[in-house]
């Protein structure tokens, strides 16, 4: 059974690997399928496009540090 460690390593893993993703969908929806603008004014979409960016900065700079300061932890399949 994996420690306590590596349970903490992964929860935070797949956290931000989630945020990644979510923030990747934003963008998708906001660049290319943006079906709702029309109901927002321009600076909501511009708030919009930079939250996504903070939002995918911030999850891909908790990825890389993970895997690159606990990468044993990372790698471990968790069951």
């Amino acid at each position: 059974m994996p420690d306590h460690k590596t349970h903490a390593i992964q929860y935070l893993y797949q956290q931000a690997l989630a945020d990644k993703s979510k923030a990747e969908l934003s963008f998708d929806l906001l660049l290319n399928k943006a079906v709702g603008i029309g109901d927002h004014s321009t600076g909501d979409f511009h708030d919009n496009l930079k939250e996504a960016l903070d939002s995918l900065i911030d999850a891909e700079d908790r990825i890389s540090l993970l895997k690159s300061r606990y990468p044993q932890n990372v790698q471990k399949t968790i069951k």
